[in-house]
């Protein structure tokens, strides 16, 4: 059973027996699975709670001994969908693999990661289940993760960067029919919104590195690379209406960046030089200023039906 982490319940909290509850003469206070009512909380995580049962009796509890009844009773079916995904094999139905990340990029080296991206579309019953399937699927440790398709979609509809230069790799290992359908479709997911969303990530790190630049005397310099090339990015695809992944033309300025021999006076100038293009990309970009809802939820019906049995 899921043990609750130790937070402070209030007065007036139900909660649900684990055991028996025995007095001091071993006589039975209450069963397992007796409801009770916290009437008392305790000054600190280590001491007992008074708890109050229907049969008028108290007793002081330990928080081992007892479970909120709200979980109580979402345990049943949280275990009932760990059981049955452990016997599904999701990654039987990833519909998309490819490399992203510095590989993608060009910007690799010999002791570079290689990052796997991609989608996953499971069974339509496990949609239609009590439970919730994941909604990506993480292996840190092969640098791999996959989103579910509608989380996928969702995150490319907010213009995720990195959601879209998965659309846009030229590294694909993996693409079934329906997948390569969408990446037909995936002009549908650029739109201006391109501008505010790159910019809020851009913003963001420059912030971080500021901190680090005070309170470290340095930079993460790969941090500082990657905001380069976000706005770069960002410049191409308001202007021209594609996702660049591929860095072939700044190649060694952004590897000058990451070694630590571009000075940081330099970098802020090169910055907001570009912050000046995207200005300029977005006041004259054709690009539409929403993204195709329409289109993404009918692809994401079209998927779903191609599920069912």
């Amino acid at each position: 059973m899921k043990i609750t982490p130790h937070l402070d319940l209030p007065n007036g909290t139900q909660i649900v027996t684990r055991s028996a509850i025995l007095d001091e003469t071993g006589q039975v206070v209450c069963i397992a699975g007796a409801v009770g009512v916290i009437v008392a909380a305790p000054p600190d995580q280590h001491s007992p709670y008074l708890v109050s049962f229907s049969n008028g009796a108290e007793a002081w509890l330990a928080r081992a001994q007892f479970s909120v009844r709200k979980q109580f009773q979402q345990d049943g079916i949280e275990r009932f969908g760990r059981s049955v995904l452990a016997e599904t094999n999701l990654e039987e139905f990833i519909i998309y693999r490819c490399v992203t990340g510095s590989r993608a990029y060009g910007l690799d080296h010999d002791g570079s990661d290689t990052d796997r991206r991609g989608i996953y579309l499971p069974p339509a019953e496990l949609h239609w289940s009590l439970f919730a399937v994941p909604e990506q699927l993480e292996n840190e440790h092969a640098q791999e993760c996959y989103w579910e398709l509608e989380k996928f979609i969702n995150l490319a509809l907010r213009a995720n960067p990195n959601i879209l230069e998965c659309l846009y790799s030229p590294l694909i290992e993996t693409v079934t029919p329906l997948a390569q359908e969408l990446l037909d479709l995936r002009a549908i997911f650029l739109s201006q919104m391109i501008f505010q969303t790159y910019n809020g990530y851009v913003m963001s790190q420059f912030k971080k590195l500021e901190q680090d630049s005070r309170s470290r005397g340095e930079i993460r310099w790969k941090h500082a690379m990657h905001l380069i090339r976000l706005l770069l990015s960002g410049i191409t695809v308001l202007r021209d209406g594609f996702v660049p992944v591929r860095v072939d033309a700044h190649r060694e300025r952004l590897l000058s960046i990451r070694a630590g021999e571009m000075n940081w006076d330099d970098l802020n100038a090169w910055r907001l030089n570009l912050h000046k293009e995207f200005d300029t990309a977005f006041q004259n970009s054709h690009l539409p200023e929403q993204p195709d809802y329409r289109q993404a939820n009918d692809f994401l019906i079209r998927a779903r039906r191609s599920m069912v049995k």
